[in-house]
């Protein structure tokens, strides 16, 4: 029977798997759990809680995330819990946190509809957020002006005003030039700036330097164009500023979104309608998983992990202790795999052997765990690596809960669907885990979880699952059932009360650092990565379906390269860096500049890209460098026997 979605795909895992004399064969469900619960008890006795690490899934649902931590925090006693949101926007919220105190976008998509200027920073929204991307196309009907920010001339460009193809990793050098045309023209809004900032004027000293015209070296960007973009933005009424991964994936990721926060602070471009930031989420939930407490340093709600009287609260309702220090993160995780201070780890629908980058690394570290459990809904590489499979209902249709949006929107999915064969509900199967650990619990319904969630978190305490209904979805925070709060976050800092404004949203003074992976006559082209419209992430969920749109993947060149390499359009090549190689087919692309070329990590099966990238990463926020590894091509010579 032809297959209508990958729900009801033929390869979905459909019961439990246990590895014996290393191979994986079936279990039963009894089996499996005992087999996974000794080892997580095993290696915490012998070794400390602090070896145990956990993975949650941003394609889950918020109430699954949050039993996934609670899991980690009072079943296993540690902090060591993150999610995919280290790989694409944890350098959003460690951004957005330092400035204003929450790491959620600020705007909602109505907003952008309705905006005088829109930017497009390190952002392919039409390939990448095409439901995103609608949004933007109604802004632009009604009159808005767009500017594309990014290397390549992508799809989002070709509806853009004007295109600032700047050189991978120079994001900091606009903006700083940005800034400085702006303070020099006097069109920065000082009335807020006196108001609701702080250390302006060591901003401006810093990026003094900056001129146009040193930008435009730096960058590869026009200084006209620079100057349009700057008074645009700093003169318009209400004005957006979107970005993604093109931002965030870059070894000074959390610089990257300052520099950006900076402009809107300079403006006043942010806590009023129409007016602020929207970093974009890839995946369904990955706003959501953090919202949940499935990041190391804050609890649901996002709050502080080391605040003692949010730690008392939490403390109480869990009747349990919670460390009072950070736990480790994905990229932190991984190092200790490497030093032995991670000896076990609980992945959830996660599947890094695939999406992290400088994979061989990656796959050597796995290897080196004691003791490893998947719970996924299909055999990933990742899963292959197992000594315990545990088979999960949670595809898009299978669950009953919330998701959060990247305008930080709340709405309730439902079960459409019986999980295939024996597979079973997340927050099931972490149930049944806890109480073979010692810990009797039951939760008998998603919406029992979610009014834990609302019991613990101020952000959602008004968002019942009624009330969410009602309105089709609300945008934290919902402090209670009789709110509604702005789409907007911070309208406090236009407040002339400084008690009613609180605290002062600071300027950033930083420092632009290029790639770390060095381009020289060995590696003489600048790879970056990215997302297509056809196929989604790691392709787990996307593969194995005929679409006129897939074409696999390959090295997308421009026709100079091309024409300098001698490669033909189709021909395969071999794509090597300093970490592996991989052989993919040729595409020419017309719209690339000479020395960028691209490809994605959608067809890890056929090529595995993240051989390539480099693990250089964030210092603040652990994000690595997907954007800017230092590539060679080679042809592949044949010859024919005889």
């Amino acid at each position: 029977m032809k297959k209508r979605n990958r729900a009801e795909h033929y390869d979905r895992l459909t019961h439990p798997l246990v590895r014996e004399n290393g191979e994986l064969r079936r279990a039963t469900w009894e089996e499996a759990l005992d087999r996974a619960a000794e080892g997580f008890r095993r290696n915490v006795a012998a070794h400390g809680p602090d070896t145990f690490a956990m993975l949650s899934c941003a394609r889950s649902t918020n109430e699954m995330n949050y039993v996934g931590q609670k899991f980690t925090r009072v079943v296993m006693g540690t902090n060591n819990v993150d999610s995919c949101n280290r790989t694409c926007h944890a350098p959003s919220v460690a951004g957005l946190s330092a400035a204003f105190g929450s790491g959620g976008g600020t705007s909602s998509y109505q907003e952008v509809e309705d905006a005088d200027v829109i930017i497009m920073w390190g952002s392919a929204a039409r390939n990448a957020h095409p439901i995103f991307f609608q949004h933007v196309l109604k802004g632009i009907r009604k009159g808005a002006r767009m500017f594309a920010v990014d290397p390549r001339r992508t799809g989002t460009a070709e509806w853009a005003d004007r295109w600032l193809g700047l050189n991978v990793g120079t994001d900091i050098p606009l903006a700083h030039a940005v800034a400085r045309e702006i303070i020099h023209a006097g069109l920065h809004n000082t009335v807020f700036i006196e108001r609701a900032t702080e250390g302006f004027a060591e901003f401006a000293a810093s990026v003094e330097p900056w001129t146009l015209s040193v930008a435009e070296q730096v960058t590869g960007v026009p200084a006209a164009a620079i100057r349009e973009l700057a008074h645009t933005y700093a003169q318009a009424d209400r004005a957006q500023l979107c970005w993604t991964l093109g931002i965030t994936e870059h070894h000074n990721a959390t610089d990257n979104v300052r520099a950006l926060i900076n402009l809107s602070l300079l403006t006043g471009h942010v806590g009023r309608y129409g007016s602020g930031l929207s970093p974009l989420r890839g995946q369904n939930n990955v706003q959501g998983g953090g919202d949940m407490g499935a990041i190391p340093n804050r609890l649901p709600g996002f709050q502080d992990i080391l605040d003692p009287e949010i730690r008392a609260r939490f403390e109480a309702a869990w009747q349990t202790p919670i460390q009072p220090r950070y736990g480790r993160n994905l990229t932190e995780m991984l190092e200790g795999m490497a030093e032995g201070e991670v000896t076990t780890c609980y992945l959830i629908g996660e599947n890094p052997v695939q999406s992290e980058a400088d994979s061989l690394s990656c796959i050597k570290r796995l290897s080196m765990l004691d003791h490893l459990v998947v719970q996924d809904i299909f055999l990933t590489k990742t899963a292959q690596m197992a000594d315990v499979v545990l088979p999960a209902g949670a595809a898009w249709c299978e669950s009953d809960g919330t998701f959060t949006n990247s305008e930080r929107r709340v709405q309730r999915v439902r079960k459409a669907l019986v999980p295939p064969g024996e597979a079973r509900d997340d927050i099931w199967i972490l149930c049944e885990l806890a109480r073979r650990l010692g810990h009797d619990w039951r939760y008998e319904s998603a919406e029992e979880v979610w009014n834990e969630v609302r019991g613990l978190s101020p952000a959602h305490a008004g968002m019942s699952y009624q009330r969410l209904a009602d309105l089709q979805g609300i945008q934290w925070p919902c402090p209670s059932e009789d709110s509604l709060e702005p789409p907007f976050l911070h309208g406090r800092l236009w407040e002339t009360d400084p008690a009613k404004r609180g605290r002062l949203a600071p300027f950033a003074v930083l420092e632009h650092s290029p790639p770390v992976d060095l381009l020289d006559e060995e590696y003489p082209l600048r790879l970056t990565t990215g997302r297509r419209l056809d196929s989604y992430n790691t392709g787990v969920q996307s593969s194995g379906f005929a679409s006129p749109l897939r074409r696999g993947e390959n090295i997308e060149l421009s026709p100079e390269d091309a024409a300098r390499l001698g490669v033909t359009a189709g021909e395969e090549v071999r794509i090597s860096s300093r970490r592996g190689a991989v052989v993919a087919p040729v595409y020419i692309d017309p719209a690339l500049r000479p020395g960028l070329v691209f490809m994605t990590m959608h067809f890890p099966d056929e090529v595995d890209t993240n051989a390539l990238t480099i693990e250089a990463t964030c210092p603040i926020a652990g994000t690595a460098e997907f954007k800017a590894a230092a590539v060679r091509i080679d042809r592949l010579v044949t010859t024919k026997a005889g």
